[in-house]
């Protein structure tokens, strides 16, 4: 599973930013699941950023965000992001993909 999170970011707020955002992927490296990730700024548009993680599974990633350690270093830098879809499976040739439709709820 990828998630890909994006953030507008000003330039005079760049360098704490990438401080923070340096913080919270450390704190989601640690936790189960984690294959491994990146973070990165746009090339032509340096207000823009990117923490882009890879996880085992849907349930290893939502099982980390609801971590404590997770909860106090990077959901608030992650409520930051652009708010949009953030969370993809992989389309590997041959596997079959998630087929969307309503959800019980309970």
């Amino acid at each position: 599973m990828l998630v890909v999170s994006r953030f507008r970011v000003p330039a005079l707020d760049a360098a704490a930013f990438r401080s923070d955002m340096e913080v919270a992927h450390a704190a989601l490296a640690e936790r189960p699941g984690y294959l491994d990730g990146t973070v990165g700024r746009n090339v032509d548009d340096s207000e823009l950023w990117v923490l882009s993680t890879r996880w085992e599974n849907v349930g290893a990633y939502r099982r980390a965000l609801s971590a404590y350690d997770v909860k106090m270093q990077a959901v608030p830098l992650l409520s930051r992001a652009i708010d949009e879809p953030s969370a993809y499976e992989v389309a590997e040739p041959g596997t079959d993909l998630n087929v969307a439709s309503a959800r019980a709820l309970g």
